[in-house]
C-alpha cells in the first residue's frame, strides 16, 4: 500500500486512537488486547472507502466493539480455567477527570452477556444513540433498549452512590499504605469497613489468594501476616492515584515486580480492597 494512503488513514484515525482504545478497554478488561483490537480496526480503515465514509468516528467504534464481541467469546472461556479471582488490567490516571467505568462496575459488567455490555458501555457511558447501538449489534433499536435496560438492572448497585472527594480518597490511599507496610493494625483497622472483602489476582504467576477474602476479621488476618513479610523483605511506594476510578497505589515489591492496589471507599470506610499481581497485567505499567 502507497505511503501516502497510510499517512491519510494515520492522520484521521490518530486523533480518535485514544477514544476508541477507552471503549475496548471497557469491553475487555484487557490494555493489551483492547490495543491489538485498536490496531486491527486501524488496518480495517486503511482498507476501507474512506471518502464514502460521512462520520469517522462512528464506523471506528463499530469496528471496534465487533472485534471486542468476537473476543470476548474466547476471553469467557478462558475465564473458566483462570486461577483465582480474574481483575481488569489496572489503569492508573494521574489526572484530574473522574472516571466513569470504577474497578466494581467493571466487574459487575462481567457478568453481562456480550451483548449487554456493548448497549450499556456504548449508550450510558460513550453517549452513543441506539440506532448507531442497533447497527453495530445488528439487532433493532428496540432490542437494544432492552439490552441496555437489563444492564443497567444488574450493575446499578456497583456505581458509587457517594464518590468520595478525589484528594480525600488518596489521601486514604496514602495512609492505608503506610498502616498496612508499618504493621500499625490498629490504624489500618480503623479505615476498613466490617464488610470489608480483599481480592488479589495473581493469575498463578505470583502468590495471592485464590478465593477472595470476606470480612472485618479475616482482612485483618491477612494483613496481619503480610505486615511481617513487609517488615522482612521491604515494599516500596512508586506511586499514589486513581487505579481504575479507585483511589489506590503503586508499589515495586521484593520479588522486583509492580504491584496495584485499589481501594473502594464508602462513608470513608474501605469496603474493598483489589490487589493486582499478575505480571502479564503489569506490563503496561513499566
Amino acid at each position: 500500500m502507497a505511503q501516502g494512503t497510510h499517512g491519510d488513514a494515520a492522520e484521521s484515525f490518530d486523533p480518535l486512537r485514544p477514544r476508541l482504545i477507552r471503549v475496548a478497554y471497557r469491553m475487555l478488561g484487557s490494555v493489551a488486547d483492547a490495543e491489538d483490537v485498536v490496531q486491527e480496526a486501524f488496518i480495517r480503515w486503511m482498507g476501507a472507502d474512506r471518502e464514502a465514509v460521512r462520520e469517522p468516528e462512528a464506523f471506528l467504534r463499530r469496528a471496534v466493539t465487533r472485534l471486542c464481541l468476537d473476543q470476548l467469546k474466547s476471553a469467557r472461556r478462558n475465564r473458566e480455567t483462570y486461577i483465582g479471582p480474574w481483575l481488569p488490567d489496572p489503569v492508573v490516571d494521574e489526572g484530574e477527570e473522574e472516571e466513569d467505568v470504577t474497578l466494581p462496575l467493571m466487574l459487575a459488567l462481567e457478568r453481562l452477556s456480550p451483548l449487554e455490555r456493548a448497549a450499556f458501555l456504548l449508550h450510558d457511558v460513550f453517549g452513543v444513540g441506539f440506532e448507531e447501538i442497533a447497527a453495530t449489534v445488528e439487532r433493532d433499536p428496540a432490542a437494544c433498549r432492552q439490552l441496555a435496560a437489563r444492564a443497567r438492572a444488574h450493575v446499578r448497585e456497583a456505581r458509587p452512590r457517594y464518590r468520595v472527594e478525589r484528594q480525600r480518597g488518596l489521601e486514604i490511599a496514602g495512609a492505608f499504605f503506610a498502616a498496612s507496610r508499618s504493621g500499625d493494625m490498629t490504624a489500618l483497622g480503623a479505615m476498613l469497613a466490617q464488610d470489608v472483602s480483599l481480592h488479589s489476582d495473581g493469575g498463578g504467576k505470583r502468590p495471592a489468594a485464590i478465593v477472595p477474602v470476606l470480612g472485618f476479621g479475616q482482612v485483618m488476618q491477612v494483613h496481619k501476616a503480610l505486615a511481617v513479610l513487609f517488615g522482612k523483605y521491604g515494599s516500596t511506594l512508586v506511586r499514589v492515584g486513581l487505579i481504575n476510578g479507585l483511589p489506590g497505589f503503586v508499589t515495586r515489591e521484593a520479588d522486583g515486580e509492580l504491584q496495584t492496589t485499589a481501594l473502594d471507599i464508602e462513608d470513608g470506610c474501605v469496603t474493598g480492597i483489589y490487589v493486582m499481581r499478575n505480571p502479564d497485567k503489569l506490563r503496561h505499567l513499566h
